[in-house]
């Protein structure tokens, strides 16, 4: 229903790593012009929302998806909506790491030098229970491999099943409920 409490995922806008398929967690790269106005697009699809709680990654291009999408006054930075430190394969892509360690995902190998999937589950659980709290509508501004973590928890599920939910640059997802039963009512929109 639409006077149930909904979350909103916002995945930022297109950068140069995002692009060319380079894993970026830490390393704060900027917007591209495609990708901010990709973000300002998002604003004209969040217009008439109302959300009590507006939260986003610390990193730039997620706080830059948030202003140009409108609530950039009303976002507070939360530390937890970063994305998964990939470690030692920041800024690599997956061809790469693959030809090391076929087969890699980091769902299902992990990172040397980064994030367990418990350490990020841990963190997407704690950004629940803030938004459900909350009890109104949040939007939340973050980042890929985060946010699909995010939408298998938010539905009971191990991090690792974030793997099947593919989340494009400049999406919105919804967050929501069915019969009082957690359920993804939009995803990767």
């Amino acid at each position: 229903m639409a006077d149930e409490p909904q979350i909103v995922l916002v995945r930022h806008g297109e950068t140069e790593w995002s692009s060319s398929g380079k894993h970026t967690s830490y390393s704060d790269i900027p917007l591209t012009e495609r990708g901010r106005e990709q973000a300002a697009a998002l604003a004209s699809r969040l217009m008439g929302r109302r959300f009590r709680l507006v939260l986003s990654s610390p990193r730039q291009r997620a706080l830059d998806t948030c202003a140009f999408a409108g609530l950039g006054e009303q976002v507070e930075i939360c530390e937890d909506l970063d994305e998964w430190n990939y470690g030692q394969y920041e800024g690599r892509t997956t061809t790469e790491i693959r030809a090391e360690v076929p087969d890699w995902t980091i769902f299902t190998h992990g990172v040397p030098g980064g994030e367990t999937r418990e350490q990020v589950a841990e963190r997407a659980d704690r950004v629940l229970a803030r938004a459900v709290e909350a009890d109104d509508h949040v939007a939340l501004f973050s980042h890929g491999h985060f946010l699909r973590v995010l939408g298998a928890r938010w539905i009971g599920l191990d991090a690792t099943e974030g793997r099947v939910l593919g989340l494009d640059v400049a999406t919105l997802s919804v967050l929501g409920y069915e019969r009082a039963q957690r359920v993804l009512r939009t995803w990767n929109a």
